[in-house]
């Protein structure tokens, strides 16, 4: 009876392995394709951090207009924005209402990038942008957030932007809401749905 060859097996268990591997990749890249995902890196498939909460799609000029605007965004406010991307939505309230602000996101890559646009943009003196988990960024120098989560996130953040933000800070947010805290303002600008809310007094309801 002919022994079966043992590099020959090793060899076929490699490439299942491989296999394997590559359609775990392929899974990942499709399930991170979603705006639905709440965890779209590497990490997700091989457990090492950092993981990214959000992924990263842009915001269109018209909805950081909205973002603005609805926000009430002026040169006296100090804007955080949580998962700040490339920092457009910053960099936007910076350069045309005359904010000042911090951006932070997980993403060293985007972080880079968002320096490098706010350089461009010539507006570095006012804002900065920090790799952060938005989780551990602290909120209560801000007079407003801005943000472009998830829907799981964004009712993560609920808790503490209800007990950080100053009475009267505003929260807006593109795309998703808080669930049951009703928003003060629902707007769209094109396909965007766009949520403001205004933090109540302690004494509130």
């Amino acid at each position: 009876m002919l022994q079966p060859d043992s590099h020959a097996i090793r060899m076929r268990i490699a490439a299942a392995a491989g296999t394997l591997l590559m359609l775990g990749a392929i899974g990942l890249a499709l399930r991170c394709a979603s705006p639905a995902r709440a965890s779209c890196s590497i990490s997700t498939l091989f457990g090492d951090e950092p993981q990214l909460d959000v992924p990263y799609v842009t915001t269109r000029p018209e909805t950081i207009a909205l973002m603005l605007e609805m926000a009430g965004v002026g040169p006296d406010d100090h804007v955080i924005d949580l998962g700040t991307g490339d920092g457009r939505i910053l960099i936007a309230a910076a350069r045309d209402r005359g904010a000042r602000g911090l951006g932070v996101d997980i993403d060293p890559v985007m972080i880079r990038r968002a320096q490098a646009n706010a350089r461009r943009a010539g507006v570095a003196d006012r804002v900065s942008f920090e790799v952060r988990d938005l989780f551990e960024t602290p909120l209560g120098e801000a007079d407003v957030v801005t943000m472009y989560l998830l829907p799981q996130v964004n009712l993560r953040l609920r808790p503490r932007l209800l007990a950080e933000l100053k009475p009267g800070s505003r929260v807006v947010s593109h795309a998703w809401d808080m669930g049951d805290w009703e928003p003060d303002e629902v707007r769209r600008a094109g396909g965007a749905v766009v949520y403001l809310w205004r933090i109540p007094d302690r004494a509130a309801p």
